[in-house]
């Protein structure tokens, strides 16, 4: 079990000791997608959601959530973030969100990427469901990092 690095050599959960690591820059780039109804979509796209710039709210909500990641996941760090960009893609089926997060630090973004990417799509459900319940969320994933000493990365 020693060979997971958020595992002690009892099998315990753990932090791992990044204290040894170089600090370089890391950037993490994190997509997802929610699908819709072109009813939903439209209305998204026209600005016309009642509860408000559906878009707006879900690039805010994105980079709180990759600000606070570390109280989200257990075991990750936090870090000091020097830039969260969040871009969303509406089209006639949904929209696509995309999340770069960047840190110089001894540990990656990657969780933090990822944790602004779900909660963009959460937060473009929730403030779209009186139009459409039957949206779904999917398609996240990493698409790549930079930096760190497993070096880049790209799906």
């Amino acid at each position: 079990m020693t060979d997971l690095t958020h595992l002690d050599e009892t099998g315990a959960a753990r932090m791992v000791d990044v204290a040894g690591k170089a600090v370089t820059m890391r950037e993490a780039v994190a997509t997802g997608r929610i699908a819709m109804s072109a009813e939903a979509a439209a209305a998204i796209r026209a600005g016309m959601v009642k509860k408000g710039d559906v878009l707006a709210t879900a690039r805010i909500a994105g980079i709180m959530a990759a600000k606070r990641t570390a109280e989200l996941i257990p075991l990750c760090h936090p870090l000091p973030l020097t830039r969260v960009a969040i871009d969303l893609a509406p089209d006639e089926t949904g929209v696509t969100v995309t999340a770069t997060a960047a840190t110089e630090g001894r540990t990656g973004v990657e969780m933090e990427a990822l944790t602004a990417v779900s909660t963009a799509l959460l937060t473009l459900y929730d403030m779209a469901k009186a139009l459409d319940r039957a949206m779904v969320i999917g398609e996240i994933r990493l698409l790549s990092k930079k930096g760190g000493k497993s070096g880049d990365w790209a799906a």
